[in-house]
């Protein structure tokens, strides 16, 4: 096994093509992580890599540079192949590639994915593009279509490989591999390593060097960690609170569902905070503008975004300072994953963390997982929200002072006082007001805390319900056109639907798999922009043509736990 240590080397040690080398310098990298130092001699020397390590350790640009070293630019032909579980890495990893290969000549990435136009990547493909970055499902769709051709692949990356598997690619991936030369190099970057992902290994990758680089604990240290008390109704107080009084940079809020990220948004921009949703209903043009202004952040950019799971994956926004947890995470992997959506390229992070009494078991879950104490912190009082808004009202004053057109106000305001005879302390007074346009300053003393009221309300609300059930979610039955002779099954239908179709694992009921078709339950009012990608989605390179099932598709509500179940009618 291959011992990172990047505590000597510099890129310039690691033989990389003078031209990466540049623009390596351009990015401002000095020294390269602990699996880059690992990785590039390996594959600059022809191995293939098995590489174990978590996201935000450095490991796109541990396979991207070794790749962009070694291709040849004269060529059109796609000589490079990147597998990503979701379309958001897929971009960051193009994004990446095109970054590292800015001085090569003649270099052309193409990221293929699901929810994107087909005519883009079609034209892209046709003029040639060297290193092709896709999700599994758009890649066997334009295998298919004869519009992508493997032929003459000399190195192919499976990156998140266990996710890959988990979302039900694995028979996808494996068609892809089969499409590939028997001899290229591979490199495969998984944060766990099952038996799955073994099994893959022996069967596709030669004598590779295996490249750990381990943490401590399962969340990065540079991130503080810490959580509030505070119960279901008082929540959007509470983030008020905090966002008034917390200094950050720029915010993930995480929720549970697509109409909690609506919801929540709607709330903040009310209050005058710069918000915005993303989930999976969102077009992906909507989304590419969502996540560009996020990093421009600034009066006419993003500061908050408020997002479920599934939408923020692959997401990698440097100005990320916090990342607050709106809904407890019901798995302590998903708190992993939001968390490590800050303190990017080695910079500090803050997490925090909102739990309910009724919540306090989910909290010791998390810290048994993650092996560190959460540390609990106070909701900001009324008097501290105060005054931080008679500070921040002080420092807009001195921000406005040194503006352009002060002395056209100044003249004005000083006509004012001659002809009205009014101090200067009252007009300045009076102009402040005018903008509050009616809106208190301070904040109202809070009631004292009715404890019997948070309990109710705290607690789930008793009904005729079967236990386990959830009433907002009604289910219509869907036809599918593959089936068990195409050799497909419940997990690679939930993989390639809720990818292509920006759904989450709970939005699917019992799936039924037939000889030539599928019965799938899925929401009952599926987004116009979910029915329009699932209309070209494949399934092991077959059209599933979904359709309403006759006789099926009158709404029902399940329990959320059917998804990738087999069930038999």
């Amino acid at each position: 096994m291959a011992s990172p240590d990047s505590a000597t080397a510099s890129f310039a040690d690691l033989q990389i093509h003078p031209s990466v080398l540049q623009a390596v310098a351009d990015v401002g990298y000095e020294s390269p992580s602990p699996i880059q130092a690992a990785t590039i001699p390996a594959m600059m020397a022809g191995s293939d890599v098995v590489g174990l390590a978590q996201t935000g350790t450095g490991k796109t640009a541990a396979f991207a540079m070794p790749i962009l070293s070694k291709i040849d630019t004269s060529s059109k032909v796609t000589q490079a192949l990147v597998l990503a579980p979701t379309r958001e890495l897929a971009l960051q990893v193009a994004e990446a590639f095109s970054r590292y290969g800015a001085h090569l000549p003649q270099i052309n990435v193409l990221p293929i994915y699901g929810g994107a136009s087909y005519a883009v990547q079609l034209s892209g493909l046709k003029r040639g593009a060297q290193v092709v970055v896709g999700t599994p499902g758009r890649v066997i769709d334009h295998i298919g279509r004869g519009s992508l051709d493997l032929s003459r692949v000399d190195y192919l990356v499976l990156d998140e490989a266990d996710e890959m598997l988990n979302m039900g690619f694995a028979e996808d991936v494996e068609r892809i591999l089969s499409e590939t030369p028997e001899y290229k190099q591979v490199a495969l970057f998984s944060a766990t390593m099952p038996a799955a992902i073994r099994k893959l290994t022996a069967k596709y990758l030669h004598d590779p060097t295996e490249v750990s680089v381990k943490s401590k604990t399962a969340t990065a240290e540079n991130i503080s960690q810490r959580y509030i008390q505070v119960g279901g109704p008082r929540k959007m107080d509470a983030l008020t609170r905090v966002l008034e009084v917390e200094p950050f940079e720029a915010m993930i809020v995480f929720v549970r569902t697509k109409q909690a990220t609506e919801e929540v948004a709607e709330k903040l921009r009310a209050r005058g905070f710069s918000a915005a949703a993303i989930n999976g209903d969102i077009p992906q043009s909507q989304r590419e503008r969502t996540i560009a202004a996020l990093k421009q952040g600034g009066s006419k950019g993003l500061d908050i975004l408020v997002a479920t799971d599934v939408a923020a994956r692959g997401l990698d926004v440097e100005r990320i300072s916090h990342v607050l947890n709106y809904d407890i995470p019901h798995d302590t992997e998903s708190y992993v994953h939001r968390i490590g959506r800050t303190g990017r390229a080695g910079r500090s992070g803050a997490a925090l963390l909102f739990v309910s009494p009724r919540e306090r078991h989910l909290l010791k879950a998390i810290e048994k997982a993650t092996r560190q104490k959460l540390t609990e912190a106070e909701l900001p009082s009324v008097e501290d929200v105060n005054a931080q808004r008679v500070a921040k009202f002080a420092d807009s004053i001195t921000d406005s002072l040194g503006s352009a057109g002060i002395e056209l106000f100044r003249s004005l305001v000083e006509d004012y006082e001659r002809e009205h005879d009014v101090p200067m302390a009252d007009i300045a007074a009076a102009l402040a007001l005018q903008s509050r346009d009616g809106e208190a300053f301070f904040m109202a003393p809070e009631p004292p805390p009715d404890r019997r009221r948070e309990q109710r309300e705290d607690r789930p609300a008793k009904s005729s319900r079967k236990a386990g059930e959830d009433p907002r979610k009604e289910f219509a039955t869907y036809r599918i056109a593959v089936g068990k002779r195409h050799k497909v099954g419940p997990g690679a239908i939930v993989g390639a639907i809720a990818n292509e179709g920006g759904l989450h694992r709970s939005d699917f009921g019992h799936i039924t798999v037939k000889p030539d078709f599928s019965l799938v339950e899925l929401p009952a009012r599926l987004s116009r922009e979910t029915l329009k990608a699932l209309e070209r989605t494949r399934i092991s390179g077959v059209l599933i043509n979904l359709q309403p099932e006759r006789g099926r598709d009158s709404p029902k509500r399940r329990d959320r736990g059917g998804a990738g179940r087999e069930h038999a009618r």
